[in-house]
């Protein structure tokens, strides 16, 4: 009986440091990058600054979460991105049937390629929004800029030209999308 119980217990751990084992390695890189390089991403609308604060946006997320060494030249991979579009309309109206909400949303086409072994790695097209109101502050809009269930005075980071902010914050969801993408793709 007792053999029966040890030989069940080891069976289970065998599986279970197993399985564990198999979850980690899908969520690593491929073991030969090791750095990126992220060029301007090229901009096809009219919006001024995008391709600017889009690339800034996802090298900080890179840097930030120090999964990959961004360089400049040289790299073992390459992220490539092109804004495809820029919207900014209404979002939400008030019992007047009046705008009290804007959303500003960003539309961009990214690859990841791999330098070393010629090929893409990852293709994907990302979104990312941001909203805003017509009032000059948004640290007392009454909105939830950043979408993060805090709003005006229970949010610390809300502040700065709303629609503005709305780019960053639409900008900052791209980046940890590609990020989340390239981590879960391996």
């Amino acid at each position: 009986m007792i053999s029966k119980i040890k030989k069940v217990i080891y069976i289970s751990i065998v599986i279970f440091i197993q399985s564990c084992g198999f979850y980690s390695l899908s969520g690593s890189l491929p073991p030969h990058i090791k750095t990126i390089s992220i060029p301007m991403v090229e901009n096809e609308t009219a919006e001024f600054g995008i391709a600017e604060n889009i690339s800034d946006g996802i090298q900080e997320r890179f840097n930030n979460e120090g999964i990959l060494r961004v360089i400049n030249n040289n790299a073992d991979s390459i992220l490539r991105g092109v804004v495809k579009k820029v919207t900014d309309g209404p979002y939400t109206f008030n019992k007047n049937e009046s705008v009290s909400e804007y959303r500003y949303k960003i539309d961009v086409k990214i690859e990841w390629y791999d330098n070393i072994n010629a090929k893409i790695l990852l293709k994907g097209n990302y979104s990312g929004w941001g909203a805003y109101g017509l009032i000059g502050d948004i640290g007392s809009d009454g909105i939830d800029n950043d979408n993060d269930g805090k709003i005006d005075s229970e949010d610390d980071d809300e502040f700065g030209e709303p629609r503005l902010f709305a780019s960053k914050i639409a900008v900052k969801k791209i980046a940890e999308d590609i990020i989340n993408d390239i981590m879960t793709t391996w």
